[in-house]
């Protein structure tokens, strides 16, 4: 299925790894120009050089090092698409992410900020600063990254929080710029599964207790895998899902337990 993602312009954030890493390869394989973001420069290359090894079109991979979480470094990222693409934009994916804390006895208020500025704040400007060039291109698309611990109770209490509003402003900005054919959408993955991530740093440490939960809490009998998000990521943001506004889309092997 052509998707018509061929030469678009696709910004992904915190994308040198797991479902970032995921969501920039298959928006490659669809002929999309990815821009790829991380805070190590030295992983972001290098995950950029292998991206552009194995990408079966002519698109390429390029990239953006810093620390998102603070202002001036999204002012820099925007002066440099304007630089880099004239401007262009047709897809934010925003995916940066990474929770803190625990229960409300154990979460400090530098973590509840921390956790915030991941996850939301972050988020809203870099789509309030993608909201201009989407107008340019007579619309586009706004993927949030959520989780189901955000659309129910679960996970951190701070990343919860986050991830919850997250979910609110991807719904309210579907309904206010659906008539300018900007979409706006999210994901919300279960427990996904890669090297260096959470839960593989989990299961390293307890295997038989993550074998455990494994078994309890998704029904499918496996964590997911980045490939799967990444594919419905490349769907929400063409116009095959043209229809598709406002709505948060499980990807969880039916390990949530929300009705809606």
């Amino acid at each position: 299925m052509d998707l018509g993602l061929k030469d678009k312009v696709v910004l992904v954030t915190g994308s040198s790894r797991g479902i970032g890493r995921a969501t920039a390869a298959a928006f490659l394989a669809e002929g999309a120009e990815v821009i790829l973001t991380g805070r190590s420069e030295a992983k972001l290359e290098e995950t950029v050089q292998e991206l552009q090894r194995f990408s079966p079109t002519a698109a390429r991979a390029h990239s953006f090092s810093g620390d998102l979480t603070q202002p001036a470094v999204r002012q820099e990222l925007f002066d440099w698409i304007e630089v880099t693409f004239g401007g262009r934009l047709d897809v934010l994916v925003n995916n940066l992410g990474g929770s803190a804390g625990g229960g409300i006895n154990r979460t400090t208020d530098e973590e509840w900020e921390r956790t915030f500025q991941l996850n939301f704040w972050s988020a809203l400007d870099l789509a309030r600063r993608a909201i201009p060039l989407l107008r340019r291109q007579g619309g586009g698309a706004i993927i949030f990254i959520t989780s189901i611990w955000g659309r129910e109770s679960g996970g951190k209490l701070a990343y919860n929080a986050a991830k919850a509003a997250e979910i609110s402003l991807s719904k309210n900005l579907a309904r206010e710029l659906a008539a300018e054919n900007i979409r706006v959408n999210c994901i919300a993955p279960g427990s996904i599964l890669f090297p260096g991530g959470g839960w593989d740093e989990r299961m390293k440490r307890d295997p038989e207790g993550i074998a455990r939960f494994v078994r309890s809490e998704i029904p499918s009998g496996r964590f997911g895998r980045p490939e799967e998000v990444a594919d419905c990521v490349v769907f929400l943001a063409s116009e095959r899902a043209g229809w598709v506004r406002g709505a948060c889309l499980p990807v969880d092997g039916a390990q949530g337990r929300s009705n809606i």
